[in-house]
């Protein structure tokens, strides 16, 4: 199953967020709730934490790049 990883909203005012590195890379094997990125929003950097267990499979925002707010970052695909 795919389970996408959204761009979580961390404050009121965060419209869209900066990935300033990824911490796993594809084909990783990530744990639920183990951190996955650092993103930078609103000049405070914060970990975006998996929300699933399984195997990240594509990440469609690179380093640099940025995001807005619910947007699709990457995919892991899961073992069920």
């Amino acid at each position: 199953m795919k389970v996408e990883v959204l761009l979580p909203q961390w404050g009121m005012g965060m419209s869209e967020g900066t990935v300033t590195e990824w911490l796993k890379k594809v084909g990783d094997r990530v744990a639920e709730d183990e951190p996955l990125a650092e993103i930078e929003a609103e000049k405070a950097t914060q970990e975006l934490e998996s929300p699933a267990t399984g195997i990240l499979s594509e990440i469609l925002v690179q380093n640099g790049e940025d995001a807005k707010v619910r947007t699709v970052i990457a995919i892991i695909e899961t073992d069920d």
